[in-house]
């Protein structure tokens, strides 16, 4: 359900960041996924100039001061004629922590298909096509990936509902469920400086930050009391996402799952050794928060964080 972001555990290093605006230095772009009962996709036949012909899902640039689903309805409405709502957020995509693409599965709830006669700037027509014959020429391949996950997950979810919590921040941020499993034991990493919390990490807009992406942010925090060299993280994917748009607050925060792991296990039964007072292993021992975690790492059920 997500926590109103009060601080941050890891930051950029000199003066404290500015607080994130679109336009200025960030991009948030939605698209949408429409799979109906005969297996067709809804696709967009773009009107820009550079690829005025081709075809694409509805897709397009977050403006200031909406949230991520009015965004998502805004451009669906604009570009195919219909109104819709999300089902679940499906993909995030970065480049960086100042390019981010947040990919959904969703459904028609009202509107007219926009055919070639209502053809403006936004787009030429709408239209639906079999998901194994999409037409040509496409505007990019990269729709391909996002129209077989959404196939997949109506088949089979991978993980449970995720729609955005509307919870103000003004950066990006990411909160870390950074987990340590032993067989059936798992500890989750926990920061201690005020109440104990899960830590939080914003991102830096650094070069060095853009070219290796957000789980940057994630391995500087974890520099500060972890030895990484013998160690393996990975950031498996989403468990929750918090943005709300108004009142200027254009941040988000990603709230991901982490594993820590030896690199040679060997004998290893316990976390790694924390440095320093900042931070310290948990060890869960309520059952069902136990199973919970142990169930989505070991089914990846998370929705996937992709470069």
């Amino acid at each position: 359900r997500g926590l109103l972001v009060q601080n941050y555990d890891w930051g950029p290093a000199g003066e404290p960041p500015a607080p994130v605006r679109l336009r200025r230095n960030v991009c948030y772009v939605v698209l949408a996924v429409f799979l109906n009962e005969q297996d067709e996709v809804l696709l967009v036949q773009e009107a820009k100039k550079e690829c005025r012909g081709s075809w694409y899902l509805p897709a397009g640039r977050m403006e200031p001061g909406e949230t991520i689903v009015e965004a998502l309805q805004r451009e669906v409405k604009e570009e195919a004629g219909l109104q819709c709502e999300p089902l679940t957020l499906l993909s995030v995509e970065e480049r960086g922590p100042s390019w981010i693409r947040f990919a959904f599965l969703t459904r028609p709830t009202g509107g007219i298909l926009k055919t070639s006669k209502e053809a403006d700037a936004e787009s030429l027509q709408a239209g639906w096509y079999p998901r194994t014959s999409l037409p040509t020429p496409l505007r990019a391949q990269d729709i391909l990936h996002l129209v077989d996950l959404a196939a997949q997950y109506r088949q089979r979810a991978r993980h449970p509902l995720l729609l955005p919590q509307e919870l103000p921040c003004s950066l990006v941020c990411q909160r870390l469920v950074a987990t340590f499993t032993n067989v059936q034991t798992v500890w989750v990493l926990v920061g201690t400086v005020g109440t104990p919390h899960l830590p939080v990490t914003a991102c830096g807009f650094a070069p060095m930050e853009q070219r290796g992406g957000i789980k940057m942010a994630v391995l500087r925090l974890l520099q500060e009391c972890l030895s990484l060299h013998h160690l393996a993280v990975e950031t498996q994917g989403l468990l929750g996402l918090q943005h709300l748009g108004k009142d200027l607050t254009d941040g988000i925060c990603m709230n991901v799952l982490v594993t820590v792991a030896f690199r040679n296990p060997g004998l290893q039964n316990e976390p790694p050794k924390v440095r320093g007072e900042n931070f310290f292993w948990w060890k869960v021992v309520e059952e069902d928060l136990q199973n919970q975690l142990l169930q989505r790492l070991r089914d990846s059920s998370v929705v996937p964080i992709n470069r």
